[in-house]
């Protein structure tokens, strides 16, 4: 294959080989010479205030090398910080001590910790450690968080709401009021635990003679956790280093800046020894960001002609114990933005009112407002098409934004970039083969089975940037990205990146970027990230952005090489810079192919600097920042064919096609692998998972024994497509694709469920839909 195809072919993943065969590097591999451990005593009380901490039996067990508590950290190691400060919404900061100091306000808040010669002490050593408790009134559940007499959890955010946030366009008010058909739903969407494979780890290691502090840790954003984590330590950046190694899977977990950070960076601080601390899966249930968790009270209204006019929504958002590093921004911009989804329509309003619960704080969780946006306006399309008696297919069609109308300004004053909605939804149509489905299900309906169809016609904001809007939504930082190529002397290649790939397969796909601009073999280009020492400053993976705008900074900075060496070539060619081609890693005067140098020619000669142009400095390397002009808008259409067991309850998932568009493609087999993974949790969402705290706070569904995850049996083959629709407004092309599939998943199986259901008189539920639940409603309907 030629250099040059190499943007679009299915390459396979560079990063698999070390990973399947266990030689990868991760956090809780790092094995440092006089290395301590640390854990953390957790509160098992959701809302208590500390009276007293006693840990002088902790401090005497053998092997316990220090303990700390929030009165020694006092001073020391500043709070948490927020980074997200959404303006106009009236945002209450409570502080986020490291460790608990006064009181404790969820199970899992950390009141101190060990630190000793291994892991093992340490844990026994919490269990000495005596903490005298008041025990307070909780309050676990949004809806009950902002009544009246409702426990209060911060003095600074009176009736425990952190925000109120309005977006809207159009007249919503008189849409409603002029509306022939008005449809509304009470919509929850249920709290979830990300689950990454790897838990959240870190290793710190203090230098006392250079003062410098290097931290090892699962991070998603390294450059913005040395920001936070300088402003907590009091180091200086320039002293700080962070290191993402391998990270084992993050879905927004892993990119807040959490208290343990900091906890072990001081005590290395205080030892002068490296500290290592890995959480385990029930600490990580505790303590690690939860997602999700609103309650939605939405209406929709339009013509019976199947003209949709307007939406409304008033959402509470949990926002757990205290504010998380970017948790306003989920619920508001990511999520309230997007309540236009596909659809030209006039007429939007969204409030979020953000509520503090005695519980685990909510961040990011893959797709990060989007699907709980998604959720909104694609149950409601499909319950205002069961109102007026119209195929929910045809509602679509009516309302969708036509191909022709982009740049399209939705009402919430979002901009899509591109798209063609209609071109997705035919082909999974057509893939579905529509008329033999209904039939399909029509007969068997007759005898007395229930077969669902459902849909899901989606557009996403994605490709965080530009740093200018993150600015005016009260992003606490940039959100351009930049990238260094630097081709050795030997025509070899480094790319260092200051995005930070876990998973995503970006060591791949940037080295494809590289070798299709410079012609240079995929094999002798390597790929840099995660080490703010190594590489340039960036904001990290997220926001499906690491390739529509780490990707971009790539490709401009390669492009930069190439105009380079074109000038080196011409130069040593002897002909003028028009008159020289460039194709498959070889410059040539036009005309004439026997007159070439190879890329690696000229490499070699920009090093050796015998014959440069007057003017051109030697070596060959270049560096781009780019600042997207917006963000990019991917799209699909993803259709759920499901059978509920009436018997049991029990939803069974027959089918699951997915056409999605996420403009140029750079790496086929990526993208499809990433489309799997996002619709395994959207689908874990819908009829799985669900994180259940009792009344006065305690997390219920504390294990995998408790919290189901989604498992091979339980996920379909699913049915692939693709249409291409490139972003007009970066270098490449993409989009991003890596939450499209969760964005898009629950939705459509909860239609697919509902439309299930219809004979029997079930609207809606909420999920998930578990077999409990949909027996229960079933057994309603028919007056059982």
């Amino acid at each position: 294959m030629a250099v040059t195809q190499l943007f679009g072919a299915s390459v396979r993943r560079r990063e698999d080989p070390r990973l399947i065969t266990g030689r990868a590097t991760y956090t809780d591999d790092l094995q440092l010479p006089g290395m301590l451990y640390a854990a953390f005593l957790r509160s098992p009380h959701a809302h208590a205030r500390i009276r007293a901490i006693d840990v002088e039996k902790a401090k005497a067990l053998p092997g316990v090398v220090a303990v700390y508590t929030g009165a020694d950290l006092k001073g020391k190691v500043g709070n948490i910080a927020c980074a997200w400060l959404i303006p106009d919404s009236d945002l209450k900061l409570p502080p986020h001590p490291p460790l608990a100091i006064d009181r404790v306000r969820y199970v899992g808040d950390a009141v101190a910790v060990v630190v000793a010669n291994d892991r093992y002490v340490a844990r026994d050593a919490l269990d000495l450690i005596e903490v005298d408790y008041e025990v307070l009134p909780a309050v676990a559940h949004v809806e009950k968080a902002v009544e009246s007499g409702a426990p209060q959890l911060h003095d600074e955010a009176p009736g425990n709401v952190a925000f109120r946030w309005k977006v809207g366009g159009g007249d919503v008010d008189k849409a409603f009021a002029e509306a022939e058909v008005v449809v509304r739903e009470r919509i929850v969407q249920q709290r979830l635990i990300p689950n990454a494979m790897e838990t959240r780890g870190c290793v710190a290691s203090w230098n006392p003679g250079t003062e410098e502090l290097t931290i090892w840790m699962t991070s998603q954003n390294p450059h913005i956790h040395r920001v936070l984590m300088s402003g907590d330590l009091g180091v200086p950046e320039h002293k700080l280093r962070i290191i993402a190694p391998e990270v084992g899977g993050g879905f927004g977990s892993k990119i807040p800046h959490y208290p343990e950070e900091s906890v072990v960076a001081f005590c290395s601080m205080q030892l002068g020894r490296p500290v290592k601390w890995q959480e385990d899966r029930r600490e990580n249930y505790l303590a690690t960001t939860h997602g999700r968790d609103h309650v939605q009270e939405v209406a929709i209204c339009g013509k019976r002609d199947g003209t949709i006019t307007g939406i409304r929504a008033r959402v509470l958002a949990g926002l757990g114990a205290y504010l998380s590093t970017a948790a306003p921004g989920v619920p508001t911009i990511l999520f309230g933005l997007m309540l236009s989804g596909a659809y030209r329509i006039p007429n939007i309003s969204c409030e979020t009112i953000g509520v503090l619960t005695n519980t685990t704080p909510v961040d990011a969780y893959r797709g990060a407002g989007r699907p709980e946006a998604t959720f909104i306006v694609e149950r409601m399309v499909d319950r205002f098409a069961q109102e007026i008696g119209m195929d929910p297919v045809e509602v679509r069609r009516k309302n969708f934004i036509p191909a022709d109308a982009f740049p399209y300004t939705a009402a919430t004053g979002l901009v899509y970039d591109s798209g063609n909605y209609q071109a997705a939804l035919d082909q999974a149509l057509a893939i579905l083969d529509y008329p033999r489905a209904r039939a399909e299900q029509q007969r068997l309906r007759s005898e007395g089975k229930y077969l669902g169809i459902g849909f899901s016609t989606y557009v996403e904001l994605c490709g965080l940037g530009p740093s200018g809007v993150a600015g005016a939504v009260g992003f606490q930082g940039g959100l351009w990205e930049n990238a260094v190529v630097r081709v050795h002397p030997t025509g070899k290649v480094t790319v260092f990146t200051g995005a930070s790939p876990h998973g995503q397969g970006e060591e791949t796909t940037f080295a494809q970027i590289v070798a299709s601009e410079l012609g240079i073999p995929l094999d002798d280009i390597e790929v840099v990230h995660g080490d703010t020492s190594r590489i340039p400053m960036g904001w990290g993976t997220y926001g499906s952005r690491t390739t529509a705008v780490g990707g971009s900074a790539v490709a401009l900075a390669a492009r930069k090489v190439r105009e380079k060496a074109k000038k080196i070539a011409a130069h040593l060619l002897e002909v003028g810079e028009e008159d020289v081609e460039f194709q498959d890693g070889t410059f040539f005067v036009r005309g004439a192919r026997d007159r070439a140098k190879t890329i690696q020619d000229v490499t070699l000669q920009a090093y050796l600097a015998w014959n440069l142009p007057p003017g051109v400095e030697p070596g060959l390397e270049e560096s781009s920042y780019y600042d997207p002009k917006n963000f990019t808008y991917p799209f699909g259409a993803h259709i759920a064919v499901v059978e509920v067991d009436a018997e049991t309850g029990r939803v069974m998932l027959r089918r699951y096609i997915a056409v999605d568009d996420c403009g140029n493609v750079i790496n086929p087999m990526i993208v499809d692998g990433q489309v799997h993974g996002g619709i395994a949790q959207g689908i874990g969402q819908a009829l799985l998972e669900e994180a259940v705290y009792s009344e006065d706070g305690q997390l219920l569904t504390g294990s995998m024994m408790d919290y189901v995850v989604p498992r091979v049996g339980d996920l379909p083959t699913f049915e692939l497509g693709r249409t291409v629709t490139p972003a007009p407004d970066n270098p490449i092309g993409a989009k991003g694709v890596g939450e499209t599939g969760t964005i898009a998943a629950s939705a459509a199986i909860v239609n697919a469920v509902c439309d299930a259901l219809a004979p029997l008189g079930i609207k809606h539920f909420d999920m998930p839909a578990s077999p409990e639940k949909i027996w229960r409603l079933i057994q309603q309907a028919k007056g059982r």
